[in-house]
Order: structure tokens, then C-alpha cells, then sequence
């Protein structure tokens, strides 16, 4: 085991530091999808993630490909004014653009004001939270539409909902590698950068604080979630893939998942449309209880 990093020295993240760094989020639990070891280690390629501890906070940097390095928000249980400081002290040194993003915006609230940061809007990576009950029943006239998506999938094929175990990693992994080529991920960096987050929370998946389930037709994998719970009263899911040839099986996946593995919790972080619209046309098609806003901080005379 390596030696645990001390400002301003970061190291890359890797799988030995889960359990350090799941510590400091079950400490205080967050309330925005990037703050789970799982995302933050299926993503760290694209993200090129470091870590460290400043007394008794985590900080933690990334960057893509050759742009300026960035914060994430500071994390820790007692006052975070220290942490910001130091964490945005060292980003200066790198960086003529020194910047804290995925901020949450109760964080942001708390700090902003008092650390002279310039607060900027990032609906982007708002957070889709919804009703977990909701997505299991889906009652009334607005959920018309997913109600004749379920019942169409079930009249059409005999499925059975099946709890991912190491048998089922594999075909995961293939419907992966097959709706990539269906979608043409190698002319798309964004969804290159995706399939190589997937694959890395499946090939770890043992490793990870997840849970995963697969809809099976015909001993065929047509569709796979991984999720986990992100803080008391939410789950969080990471990753949603299903066959496009089978019609539904989307919306079936999305209702038995929550209704399986996550009807405990009052509620369901779906993560961010990243700004897209066809994305962001699908999250809102399940009317969201509501969204867990981000924003970029900055110093104010930069």
C-alpha cells in the first residue's frame, strides 16, 4: 500500500484508494453523482483524476487531455474555507484559469461570498433527481407513454430481470462493445470516452461499491444499469446501456432496476445531460422531482 498523499502533493487515483477516499464520503454523504469512488475511478482516464489530503479534507484535481487543470469540490466534514484556499492556491500555480467545478449549490452558497469566488451557472451538469417511487409506478396521464413501452417489451418477449454476477459480466461487456459499433463510437470522442468508463466499471465491478442487474431474453443480455447508493436517501445511477433492436427495453430496465435494487430510497440521481439535447429530452420525459445544481467557482478577479 502506497503512503497516503499530503497537499500539495497529488497522486493518481487507483484502486487502492477506495477505501480511503469512500471514508470521506461516508463522513459527510454528497448529494452530486461525481462524488462516489466509483465514478470518480470508472472516469479517471478521461479525467486524468489526483488526490490528496489537506489536514483533514480531500482535494482532488483533474484535466482533459491538454487543458488546464480543474478542482473538484473539497471534501470533509468541519469547515472547508482552508481546503478551498489551498486547493484553488494550487490550481493558480498551474493554471491562469483556476477553477473549482461540479460544485454543489448548497456548497456554493455556504463558501462563495466569503472567499471572494465568482459563481457561474452550469446547468449542464445539473443533476436529474426524481421520485424513486415514481419510476416504478409510473402513474398517471404523464407516464402514458413508458407505461406502453413496458407493456409492449412484456407482450413482445419472455425476460427475466437478472442480478449481475461475474457469468453476466461478459455479455455486459459484449452489448457494450455492439452498441458502440452500432452508434459508431469511433468517430465520437465523447462516446469512446463513455464505453471506456463502462468497461471499467465492469471489468472492476467486484472491486466497486455498485450494484448492477441485466434484463435477459433468450439467455441474451439486451440490457444492463449499474448503480449504488450515493448518500441515505438517494441511489445513484452510473450507467444505463440496452439493445436498440429491442424496442423498450430501455424503459424496462430503468422500472425494474429501482424497483429491485433501490426502492428503499425516497429517491433517484440519474446523473447529467452534459448539455445535450436528445439526453436531456430523455431525463425530462421521467419528470424529475427535481435537479441538484452545479456551478464553476472562481476567484472574482481572475
Amino acid at each position: 500500500m502506497q503512503a497516503t498523499p499530503h497537499y500539495p502533493d497529488f497522486k493518481p487515483l487507483s484502486l487502492e484508494d477506495r477505501d480511503q477516499i469512500t471514508a470521506f464520503f461516508h463522513q459527510s454523504p454528497p448529494l452530486t453523482s461525481e462524488l462516489t469512488f466509483t465514478n470518480l475511478f470508472m472516469w479517471r482516464y478521461h479525467y486524468n483524476f489526483q488526490w490528496c489530503l489537506a489536514n483533514d479534507a480531500l482535494l482532488i484535481i483533474g484535466h482533459i487531455a491538454e487543458a488546464p487543470p480543474f478542482g473538484l469540490p473539497p471534501f470533509g466534514a468541519h469547515d472547508l474555507s482552508s481546503a478551498f484556499g489551498q486547493l484553488l492556491s494550487f490550481l493558480e500555480n498551474h493554471t491562469d484559469t483556476p477553477e473549482i467545478h461540479r460544485v454543489p449549490e448548497v456548497l456554493a452558497q455556504r463558501y462563495a461570498s466569503a472567499l471572494s469566488l465568482e459563481v457561474l451557472e452550469d446547468r449542464a451538469n445539473s443533476d436529474y433527481v426524481y421520485l424513486t417511487e415514481s419510476l416504478i409506478n409510473l402513474s398517471g396521464r404523464k407516464y402514458h407513454r413508458k407505461r406502453n413501452h413496458l407493456k409492449q417489451f412484456r407482450k413482445r418477449y419472455s425476460y427475466r430481470y437478472q442480478t449481475l454476477k461475474d457469468d453476466w459480466i461478459e455479455a455486459c461487456l459484449e452489448l457494450e462493445e455492439q452498441w458502440c459499433r452500432l452508434k459508431s463510437c469511433v468517430e465520437n470522442p465523447a462516446l469512446l470516452n463513455e464505453e471506456q468508463a463502462i468497461r471499467e466499471a465492469l471489468l472492476h465491478y467486484h472491486q466497486l461499491d455498485c450494484q448492477g442487474a441485466a434484463i435477459v431474453v433468450d439467455e441474451k443480455v439486451v440490457a444492463f444499469s449499474l448503480g449504488e447508493p450515493l448518500n441515505p436517501d438517494t441511489a445513484l445511477i452510473h450507467l444505463e446501456k440496452a439493445d436498440p433492436e429491442f424496442s423498450g427495453s430501455y424503459a424496462v430496465i430503468n422500472q425494474e432496476f429501482c424497483q429491485n435494487a433501490w426502492s428503499d430510497f425516497t429517491y433517484t440521481n440519474r446523473e447529467q445531460d452534459l448539455g445535450e439535447s436528445g439526453l436531456r429530452q430523455s431525463k425530462l420525459s421521467y419528470y424529475p422531482d427535481h435537479l441538484s445544481n452545479k456551478v464553476i467557482l472562481k476567484p472574482k478577479d481572475r
